[in-house]
């Protein structure tokens, strides 16, 4: 796979002028963006039908959690829009996993994707929600769940790349957030990792947020990204 289709900009704006400024500012250089709850709620599902309408694939991280028929509608209606990838919550098990690539089926081009543990989470996170093994255990046993459930693959922190390509084989997708370039600031991210690290580890695309959509020029950023993974 080519850097330039592993790479998702996050949109992680509250307004649709911040965001189309990204996205005018990144031009060509960037064809895969990920619309979050931040941005969904703030505008709207017609700002996704403008990237998908202009030649863009969305990644629709909703991390849906709720009864397997409201999980089903919901991702019908991202099938509707014409995204590619959407998400859903693995702790809530595999009926709603189920529903989701049930609900799937209709869009050819639409994945299911399952969110293990959030990266923003540590050992002692889990403990207080009764979870006693550690981070990497407990997203191993969620993926294996939703690779069960039929599920186009996981997401997952760059740290735990490298084992669940082991068990996960070839054909999975790994998306992984909480990646950023050396010496830069992993933000809330408790395990973070360079963007040429998971690849290398077999991540099939990486997420990124502020390295690209802060800088001064996002353009350029994007590129130093996409050299980073390529070197």
């Amino acid at each position: 796979m080519e850097p330039s289709s592993q790479i998702i900009v996050a949109l992680d704006c509250d307004n649709r002028a911040a965001a189309d400024e990204i996205v005018a500012r990144l031009g060509d250089e960037c064809r895969f963006y990920k619309v979050g709850l931040e941005l969904l709620t703030s505008v709207g599902p017609d700002f996704v039908k403008h990237l998908v309408g202009h030649g863009k694939e969305v990644f629709l991280d909703l991390k849906l959690f709720e009864i397997p028929n409201s999980v089903a509608g919901a991702v019908r209606a991202a099938g509707v829009l014409g995204v590619s990838m959407v998400t859903v919550h693995s702790m809530g098990g595999a009926g709603i996993m189920r529903a989701a690539v049930d609900a799937a089926r209709d869009f050819p081009g639409l994945r299911v994707l399952a969110l293990t543990v959030v990266t923003s989470m540590t050992d002692a996170d889990l403990a207080d929600i009764g979870v006693d093994e550690p981070a990497q255990q407990q997203v191993l046993r969620l993926a294996r769940l939703a690779d069960k459930a039929g599920c186009h693959g996981v997401i997952a922190s760059p740290q735990d790349v490298a084992v669940l390509r082991s068990v996960l084989g070839t054909g999975a997708l790994i998306v992984t957030p909480g990646v950023a370039l050396p010496g830069e600031s992993p933000a809330e991210h408790a395990r973070p990792g360079t963007p040429r690290a998971a690849v290398a580890a077999g991540a099939s695309h990486v997420v990124v947020g502020r390295t690209v959509t802060r800088a001064t020029d996002p353009a350029a950023a994007l590129r130093v990204v996409r050299a980073d993974i390529a070197s």
